[in-house]
């Protein structure tokens, strides 16, 4: 039985949140490591200025950022495995 059926507390639109919300959130950590491991925040530069900004803050930053590519990703895949498609068929 399905999270989204039967007796279960959690409506469908929860659950279809948190299918988007999670994998992202797991992405977002793994891609936020794997970033700062190979770039050091206080060498970055934008538009020639340096960026005054702490680890943390770089830190912070990046992970939300990466938290928000990996909803779309997300989102953009169930949207696609939920659409009918077509032909009618399943």
């Amino acid at each position: 039985m399905s999270p989204t059926q039967g007796d279960s507390p959690v409506s469908a639109k929860a659950a279809r949140i948190m299918w988007v919300l999670w994998p992202s959130f797991l992405i977002a950590a793994g891609a936020t490591g794997v970033f700062f491991s190979l770039f050091d925040p206080q060498e970055f530069w934008l538009f020639g200025e340096h960026l005054e900004i702490s680890r943390q803050g770089a830190y912070t930053i990046g992970f939300f950022g990466f938290w928000v590519v990996g909803m779309a990703a997300s989102a953009l895949t169930l949207w696609l495995a939920s659409a009918p498609s077509s032909d009618g068929v399943a």
